[in-house]
């Protein structure tokens, strides 16, 4: 094997490659968006802000270059210590990134928060700005929007799109490519995450029991994996999961009347994880209370938060 070779193929000349920080306020889309420009789902999403918890690299391989996406949690103000520490994970992606893709909400514009996000954009970092969310505000209403956006960040390109309809994405994505350094690929072209199976798999588990749970106790939830194994001669994977809640008032919450929520949650993270592995699924789900596990370091770390 000739030493000068590239390590993942022969690549193009002028093969550019690099880390893409998306970065935005809480519920701007950037889960969704991540999810949308790799074609297959590995961030968990629901309406809910501040879902994602923690980075998140999502690998996109084109024939001239390699992208590789880092999701951020939501920028804000923190209340709490998980919130701090989420915000605290967001902003260390910064400086080793090699582009910035500031993503802001059509509909909400240019806030205090945009500007406070683009205060600690470091300076030696190429921002392109993404306006998602166009599919919900009327054309004429985008160009005060997108002055608002020249006016905070001049000279930027900023692209108007929709994550969630997949509008103006390829444009989206040339934009980011054309801001990457030259270099050679990362990774081999068909990885999708440096992230584990089992780590997605919880995260898809969190999801559902997040968007079954509403307004009562999203924020409180986290999910360890018990046990998965793999049976290859049957096409199936055996998952036991165990979702943790911050007090005891909410384990009969999570688990419904005559079962019926956790069996609810479970059926619908199944068929995620189904779509996500390409093969059968069984899952068991459990609860457990980790008294205000959200408010103590050595359990943040322990799921990654």
């Amino acid at each position: 094997m000739n030493a000068d070779a590239p390590l993942f193929g022969e690549l193009p000349p002028g093969h550019r490659a690099g880390f893409v920080a998306i970065v935005g306020r809480p519920n701007a889309g950037k889960s969704t968006l991540l999810n949308a420009l790799l074609g297959r789902k590995i961030a968990a999403v629901t309406p809910k802000p501040q879902t994602t918890r923690r980075r998140l690299l999502g690998i996109k391989t084109l024939d001239a270059a390699q992208v590789l996406f880092v999701d951020t949690p939501g920028i804000h103000t923190p209340r709490d210590v998980m919130n701090t520490r989420m915000v605290a994970h967001a902003l260390a992606s910064l400086p080793d990134a090699d582009v910035a893709l500031l993503l802001i909400d059509a509909q909400a514009g240019v806030t205090a928060s945009e500007r406070e996000i683009a205060a600690r954009l470091p300076p030696r970092c190429p921002v392109v700005v993404g306006l998602n969310k166009i599919d919900t505000v009327p054309r004429n209403a985008l160009l005060p929007v997108i002055a608002a956006v020249a006016a905070l960040l001049p000279d930027r390109p900023v692209v108007p799109c929709s994550a969630r309809r997949g509008e103006n994405l390829d444009e989206l994505l040339r934009t980011v490519v054309a801001e990457l350094p030259e270099g050679p690929r990362y990774y081999p072209p068909d990885e999708l995450t440096d992230e584990p199976e089992r780590a997605i798999v919880a995260e898809l588990i969190r999801e559902r029991a997040m968007m079954e749970t509403r307004e009562e106790i999203p924020y409180a939830l986290a999910v360890s994996l018990d046990a998965y194994e793999e049976k290859p001669e049957k096409s199936l994977v055996v998952i036991k999961a165990t979702i943790h809640v911050a007090r005891a008032s909410q384990k009969p919450i999570l688990i419904g009347q005559g079962a019926a929520r956790i069996k609810a949650i479970g059926q619908a993270a199944r068929r995620e994880i189904e779509v996500f592995l390409g093969c059968k699924v069984f899952l068991e789900l459990y609860v457990r209370v980790q008294e205000d596990w959200n408010k103590r370091v050595a359990r943040l770390r322990e799921f990654g938060i």
